[in-house]
């Protein structure tokens, strides 16, 4: 009878610990496998933690209480206990998964780690305490350390991880040193970067081969993974995207792939919360500039903080404003898209391109500064420019019968929230706004995010904030605007936000909904 009460409290509660260690390898990928913002995530999100955890504690208390006081020896106690303990990955409310967990080697190698850790240190309970009332006490308990597995497994595969890297960062390397006539094209900044990558590939396509970091494969391995799985001889051009969390990443991506070339889009608060200071953020996104040898590094002189930053390399600046090397001006913005004169040197050039909005402007003109300076003839740009797509969430025009989507959903930050509603404002009609505010702003988010609401409510018919946490500023931000409460609606969660959009009634009008951010499962 023992032995079989035992079998069943260990299968109930292995399968509760395996339930909730998924869900927290889910949150540790979206964490980007740092500990340091997994910690963050459980003090952000504790009722989901204690949920998953308490009904552990309240297990091993259960077994204590019928023991020890009771000095109960019914092993039935354990099939109890057990059942407390499933409740712990039963009882959390599964709410819709926008990105699964994806089983990539690493999250396998971290289960298998665990999982040898979770099996030796539970035999080692059962097989010592065999028969003792305290060992299920002890199962219990240990199964709430369940919440730090996947940093414990982090911890004990770095070594072999740092391997693993070591070896594929090594085959990249070899296969860049490999093509002597490839020309490296490195791009960064805090926004803007994949839209002026994805902008830059179909101008430079008019004249060479050009492989792209897909989507936004912008992390050391991701572009390793780029050039191992797409690079070769046939291509004349490798426009390598370079994301960073922290200073010295993109010095790391830079040392594998040799930038001869490079553009920054841009530099602001985004992901303040992890580089600490705009200083870090400068100093990181140079670290392009300072890698590039006898190339040239065109520049977004419209940003002060790229302006005002030296750089001791061969420079192109472009922006929006005279002065710079390339410049738009007659900027023309309808719902049918975007013209203007681009200026270089004597030339003056007319373009056209069915993005809106002026900053779109801003990025096409950093692309075509970086083509043209790399030999292509800007009359042979202007129809390249007519053609050019909206990249996919980013102020992505999606257009019905009577209404219209503007999808801006990929990760949010001021200046593009603000040209989110810039573009918001050409439009006809009745607008909506959707959105849960920016994150990763570090100590100016609420400040970010209220300013967000104070600039909307000067543009928008109707405002759904999405998250009862994350709406706080902007509603502050709204009635700081003197924006009517009756217009304003703060949604549990997106699908809850986008019915809401749908119900409302825009009086004759089109309706216009724009989709500002969308945060990932781990907000």
């Amino acid at each position: 009878m023992y032995l079989i009460c035992l079998i069943v409290f260990l299968v109930l509660t292995v399968l509760a610990s395996v339930i909730n260690f998924i869900h927290y390898m889910h949150m540790f990928q979206l964490n980007s496998y740092h500990a340091k913002e997994q910690i963050k995530w459980m003090g952000i999100n504790i009722g989901d933690v204690l949920i998953r955890t308490i009904p552990f504690i309240i297990s091993a208390g259960y077994i204590f209480t019928a023991s020890v006081l009771f000095s109960s020896e019914n092993p039935v106690h354990m099939i109890v206990a057990g059942v407390i303990s499933l409740m712990a990955a039963i009882l959390p409310r599964k709410k819709p998964v926008k990105k699964k967990l994806v089983y990539t080697p690493r999250v396998i190698r971290m289960c298998v780690s665990w999982g040898i850790i979770y099996a030796v240190i539970s035999a080692l309970i059962v097989a010592l305490m065999y028969g003792n009332n305290h060992m299920p006490l002890l199962i219990s308990a240990f199964n709430v350390l369940n919440l730090f597995g996947v940093i414990i497994a982090n911890v004990v595969n770095k070594p072999v991880e740092a391997m693993i890297n070591r070896h594929y960062i090594n085959d990249a390397k070899r296969i860049i040193r490999e093509l002597p006539n490839l020309t490296v094209v490195g791009l960064t900044g805090s926004y803007g970067k994949t839209s002026t990558k994805f902008y830059l590939e179909k101008l430079l396509s008019a004249k060479y081969n050009v492989l792209m970091t897909p989507e936004s494969y912008n992390t050391t391995m991701g572009v390793v993974k780029t050039v191992r799985g797409s690079l070769n001889a046939t291509y004349d051009i490798f426009l390598c995207e370079m994301g960073a969390k922290g200073v010295g990443e993109i010095k790391e991506i830079c040392d594998i792939v040799n930038p001869k070339h490079g553009i920054i889009t841009s530099i602001g608060p985004q992901h303040l919360e992890s580089f600490g200071s705009i200083e870090n953020i400068i100093k990181t996104k140079f670290e392009l500039a300072n890698a590039v040898g006898d190339g040239f590094v065109v520049l977004n002189y419209d940003n002060e903080y790229i302006k005002n930053n030296p750089c001791n390399k061969n420079i192109v600046t472009y922006g929006l404003k005279e002065g710079n090397q390339y410049y738009a001006d007659n900027i023309s913005v309808s719902e049918k898209g975007t013209a203007f004169t681009l200026h270089h040197g004597h030339k003056a050039v007319e373009f056209s391109t069915p993005l809106i909005g002026s900053h779109n402007v801003q990025n096409i003109v950093g692309a075509i500064a970086m083509a043209n300076s790399l030999g292509v003839e800007l009359e042979k740009l202007v129809l390249p420019v007519r053609r050019l797509e909206c990249v996919p969430h980013r102020l992505q025009i999606i257009k019905g019968k009577s209404s219209v989507i503007i999808d801006d959903a990929f990760n949010s930050n001021p200046t593009g929230a603000k040209a989110a509603l810039d573009t918001l404002a050409v439009f006809e009609g009745y607008k909506v706004l959707v959105t849960p505010g920016m994150i990763e702003l570090g100590e100016k988010e609420y400040e970010l995010n209220k300013r967000f609401g104070e600039q909307a409510a000067a543009v928008c018919d109707f405002v759904i904030a999405v998250g009862k946490r994350q709406a706080v500023p902007i509603t502050d931000g709204l009635k700081q605007a003197g924006y009517p409460d009756e217009k304003t609606y703060v949604a549990e969660n997106l699908k809850d936000a986008l019915a809401k959009a749908e119900s409302l009634d825009p009086m004759g009008k089109k309706k216009i909904v724009l989709l500002e951010n969308d945060l990932p499962d781990n907000y």
